[in-house]
């Protein structure tokens, strides 16, 4: 007689059942004795390609969408060049960083992480942010984030994390969000997960547009010098722009304004010739400062504050030309994180070290061939020659007979030799000590300290946009069990954030976690924030004008040309779409009021006669133009004519709040010190 386990799993005919055993398996049976650590050579060594475990389930996970990306499938893309604007080939022989002033160029694309291909720009999310250099040594992809941590500390979990995100399986939805049970029962039992989680309830996980957000690296990889000397290396992109983030709000307001509001943004900016631009800032240290920090340095939910290690800036990024063909280079393009050039090389960070065989597996799945790399956006602009050949689409024609090396039938000759390059990629050199086996190390044990450290940096307003970031969150949770699970984390974090959650949710206070490590107290980094490190400009950013028939033409040019000499555009809006007739000319607005909501705007002003201003009114739409403005915390601009509008929306001159001639001044901020006026915050 089968064991009793055996006939529970054979089910009805023809049905295989992968619920109810007592024990995780492979796809084959075989049972799990751990999954929550790969395999590897030692504690904090090397993960071992002989994993079968991860293998298997990274696996099935990369191929369990096709052909969309199973995450980052909403993205927008743009073409541009790298300058090196300091060389440093005292550090790394790549040698895109070898000359400055060298040029190379570059494909970056920006997406959300848990939405399909056809949801929503501004949805809270980490944001991918992928560079391809096209550098003559190959191709050196960069694929990071707008955040410099990740939720999890080993790749093996990487299938988990995104299961829970993403829509919960019986149901299909919610698509785009994390507020929903799968995703908070999964931070509950994961506080690894708690530092991302900070920053993604944080403004950081909306931002105001592609082109005012940083981008990390997220891992620490390794400079090799030409004596082959090695040091530890963490990327990061600053936006010249700034960093700028909405306001919840605002974001939800955008869904449905302009489901394409990131998108249209990069587009219309580049078309404009009002180019973005990032500075690419390297954080370079050695074994020493890693061994003498309190946390430890391969671990991708730690960063190192730039107090403890400054930035050195050593490139500019500026992204000048739009996609020809969306699908063509967009969505085929196919990045690697195993895509390195000579002079960079990985650290044995266990989440990396899961990402360089699962993308490589996922752009066969996505793309459909061994061949991808042939298609024009992922080919190399420098010349290439290997022994690969046929394969699914290929579209070289090889020459020759000799499809093997070393071999006598060509110039290379019967010695390997002429093959290899002096310039070639070359491993740098490691210590690996200790047991094969899954493990964790101890030194990834301290899940609260840096989320505190977060926690701690931001300015009061991001602390209670973030605690009710929290609060909206769970409150969208039907498991009653997790909300008091996940605030006893918050608890750890910070006694004031906990509480605040909890009262906010309307639950008891719950005792606090008990961390595998006590969480120690990390100088807060200035850096961090986004209100503490706002630039007050126009530049990049745009102006919505209100006006009707009548207008005064001068006003409106004189507010146009004072607004565009700080940097910034002004969209025209009216009741109507067609021809303006104004006092002093004519104009065709850009926009019609009731399809021009001001959260598509950095600020507003009004331009209009007194009678048309009585008849706006008594509109919905342009009653909320400056409502919304307002609870956004924007700067509004108007005439006295349009006070009526502002009257009826209870709106009084104050802080960002005046003539229309000041707005080239007062738009370049927000009013943070408005918001506890308008709504209740955690």
């Amino acid at each position: 007689m089968a064991p009793k386990s055996y006939e529970t799993a054979q089910g009805n005919a023809g049905e295989t059942q992968q619920r109810g055993g007592e024990v995780l398996t492979t796809n084959h049976g075989i049972p799990f004795s751990d999954n929550q650590n790969s395999l590897r050579a030692g504690a904090r060594g090397p993960t071992l390609l002989e994993d079968f475990l991860l293998r298997e389930k990274i696996f099935h996970f990369d191929h369990e969408r096709i052909p969309e990306r199973i995450v980052h499938a909403r993205g927008s893309a743009a073409h541009g060049v790298f300058t090196c604007t300091k060389a440093i080939p005292e550090l790394t022989v790549a040698s895109l960083l070898a000359e400055t002033g060298k040029e190379t160029p570059v494909f970056v694309r920006f997406s959300t992480v848990a939405g399909g291909a056809g949801s929503v720009d501004t949805p809270r999310d980490v944001r991918g942010f992928a560079v391809k250099f096209y550098t003559d040594q190959g191709n050196w992809d960069l694929v990071g984030n707008n955040i410099p941590v990740f939720f999890i500390q080993d790749a093996i979990k990487f299938p988990d994390l995104v299961h829970s995100v993403k829509m919960e399986a019986d149901k299909g939805y919610p698509q785009a969000g994390s507020a929903h049970d799968t995703f908070w029962d999964f931070v509950s039992l994961m506080p690894e997960t708690l530092h991302t989680v900070i920053w993604a309830m944080s403004d950081r996980a909306i931002p105001r547009s592609l082109r005012m957000m940083e981008g990390f690296g997220v891992h620490t990889f390794r400079f090799v010098n030409a004596e082959g000397e090695a040091r530890f290396v963490k990327f990061h992109w600053k936006p010249v722009l700034g960093v700028q983030s909405l306001v919840w709000d605002e974001s939800t307001k955008l869904q449905g304004a302009d489901n394409d509001y990131h998108r249209r943004d990069l587009y219309e900016a580049i078309e404009a010739g009002d180019f973005p631009e990032w500075d690419f800032a390297v954080q370079v240290f050695d074994q020493e400062l890693a061994d003498s920090l309190p946390y430890d340095v391969l671990d991708p939910t730690k960063i190192i504050p730039e107090e403890i290690v400054p930035l050195q800036v050593i490139g500019r990024m500026k992204l000048n030309r739009n996609p020809d063909n969306h699908f063509a280079e967009n969505e085929q393009s196919a990045f690697l994180p195993s895509n390195i050039v000579p002079g960079i090389d990985f650290s044995e960070d266990p989440l990396l070290q899961g990402r360089l065989f699962s993308y490589l597996d996922t752009q066969k799945s996505r793309l459909g061939t061994t061949n991808f790399h042939q298609i024009p956006i992922n080919a190399p602009k420098c010349p290439y020659a290997n022994m690969m050949r046929d394969g699914l689409m290929q579209t070289a024609v090889p020459k020759g007979r000799a499809n093997y090396e070393p071999n006598s039938l060509d110039q290379a000759g019967e010695d390997p030799g002429p093959r290899a390059s002096k310039q070639g990629f070359v491993t740098a050199k490691a210590e690996v000590s200790g047991g094969k086996e899954r493990i964790r190390a101890e030194s990834f044990g301290d899940h609260y300290s840096q989320p505190r450290l977060y926690w701690r940096s931001l300015t009061e307003n991001e602390r209670a946009h973030t605690a009710s970031s929290f609060v909206f969150e769970l409150s969208k949770v039907g498991l009653e069990h997790v909300r008091p699970k996940v605030v006893a984390h918050l608890l750890v974090i910070d006694q004031g954030l906990g509480e605040r959650v909890a009262k906010g949710l309307g639950i008891d206070v719950p005792a606090p976690a008990k961390p595998f490590k006590e969480p120690v107290d990390l100088e807060p980094s200035a850096a961090l924030s986004i209100q503490g490190n706002w630039k007050e400009t126009l530049k990049g950013r745009k102006i919505g004008l209100l006006v009707a028939e009548g207008s005064d033409k001068e006003s409106i040019d004189k507010l146009t040309a004072a607004i565009e000499g700080e940097g910034g555009s002004v969209f025209v809006v009216a009741p109507k779409i067609g021809p303006l007739a104004l006092k002093g000319g004519s104009l065709v607005p850009d926009g019609q009021l009731a399809g021009s909501p001001s959260a598509l705007f950095d600020g507003i002003a009004m331009i209009l006669m007194p009678d048309q201003a009585q008849k706006l009114a008594k509109d919905a739409a342009a009653v909320g133009f400056v409502m919304d403005a307002y609870a956004h915390l924007k700067a509004i601009g108007h005439c006295k004519g349009s006070t009526v509008i502002l009257d009826r929306a209870g709106i009084e001159d104050g802080e960002g709040v005046g003539p229309w001639e000041d707005l080239a001044q007062t738009a370049k901020k927000r009013y943070w010190a408005r918001e506890p006026e308008l709504r209740d915050l955690a």
